[in-house]
């Protein structure tokens, strides 16, 4: 018998147990309850990490996501735990300053103001980056951007992306107008996200920091949105209206027209209303076209993050059938918006691009 609780001891003890949470309830009682009768000790697994060097570079970039592939950096590259590289929720985004959201948006891009318009008769819509992207002291082009994060995302990923960026476009761009509660901001995201609208807006309200986190509800769908913020629905919509959009907001007067009987084939900005006042009298009075969701029930409205899921849906519906897809990006835009999308994918994705540009600078001048 006690050869057998030697044999019990000694096996028991070479056991490592792993916790996702090293702190974890369960860890703690499993590992009191064991100590007490055995002086068993449980090691906590520590976050895995693999760090491989492939050949000397000046500066050491971490990647930590779990799209990247070990073994295929052509550099002195650490792979660090997988996880989402993005924490900013929609109410991080929101509490933010308007800087600090454009900065999230890693392509250069345009003024904004409608102004490229006026040289330019040819543009039917707007699309909002420029081929290139400021990494350092230089800036890159998209296909220079694509070449540079190539080897660190996989293929399964970067085939998501081109599916993604083929089915999206600005035609189609969602106003939410003082929502208070963000677990309706983030579902109307992830709404716009889901039916290929890449252009969202928020006319923020006083009350914005007092909510809960509810990235669970976008699934993180604002990390790859077009993020705009603006204090007051005229400057929102005076941008939109330069830009060249129809601004439709919902409202059930009875000079709504059907979301049924409305051509959406035309550049149309979507706007909801607050949860409780619904569309404010200034955003009526500055739209160009009311519109409302028929109802065959016993209450007269839904919720709001629902009639913005419904109407998106409706306008993506007609789109097609109209013009036989909803995307509509020519292949220089979705190139870029594919580098966008590159960028975004990782936090260091911009050190990553500024050593491709180094290395490329360097190269050139060996060659002289």
């Amino acid at each position: 018998m006690s050869a057998c609780k030697t044999l019990a001891r000694t096996s028991l003890s070479c056991l490592e147990f792993r916790a996702r949470t090293p702190n974890s309830t369960t860890l703690r009682h499993f590992t009191s309850s064991l100590s007490l009768h055995s002086g068993l000790r449980i090691k906590t697994q520590r976050p895995f990490s693999i760090s491989r060097s492939f050949r000397s570079a000046k500066a050491a970039v971490s990647l930590e996501t779990p799209d990247s592939k070990e073994g295929t950096a052509p550099y002195n590259v650490s792979l660090g735990t997988p996880q989402d590289s993005c924490k900013d929720t929609v109410q991080e985004l929101l509490s933010k300053d308007k800087d600090d959201i454009s900065r999230l948006m890693k392509m250069e891009r345009r003024l904004g103001n409608g102004d490229e318009f006026k040289d330019d008769k040819r543009r039917e819509r707007w699309f909002p980056y420029l081929n290139k992207c400021k990494v350092g002291d230089a800036y890159l082009s998209c296909d220079e951007i694509l070449e540079a994060m190539d080897p660190y995302i996989m293929e399964s990923r970067k085939e998501r992306f081109r599916n993604v960026v083929n089915n999206r476009s600005y035609s189609l761009s969602l106003v939410v107008e003082g929502l208070s509660d963000f677990g309706n901001v983030s579902a109307a995201f992830r709404s716009a996200d889901a039916l290929g609208i890449q252009s969202v807006h928020v006319v923020s309200c006083d009350s914005s920091r007092r909510y809960r986190d509810n990235r669970h509800v976008s699934m993180g769908a604002e990390k790859w949105l077009d993020i705009e913020v603006w204090s007051s629905i005229r400057e929102c919509f005076a941008i939109l209206k330069a830009r060249g959009y129809r601004i439709a907001t919902t409202h059930l007067g009875v000079d709504a027209v059907s979301v049924y009987d409305v051509n959406w084939s035309c550049p149309t900005a979507i706007v909801v209303g607050n949860e409780l006042r619904g569309i404010s009298k200034e955003a009526l009075e500055l739209s160009d076209l009311h519109c409302s969701i028929p109802m065959r029930g016993m209450v007269d409205s839904f919720n709001v993050s629902v009639a913005a899921g419904l109407l998106m849906h409706q306008a993506v519906c007609d789109r097609t059938l109209r013009m036989g897809c909803h995307g509509d990006l020519t292949q220089e835009e979705r190139q870029i918006l594919l580098a966008e999308f590159y960028l975004r994918h990782n936090k260091n994705s911009l050190s990553i691009a500024n050593e491709f540009s180094k290395r490329k600078v360097s190269s050139s001048v060996s060659k002289l």
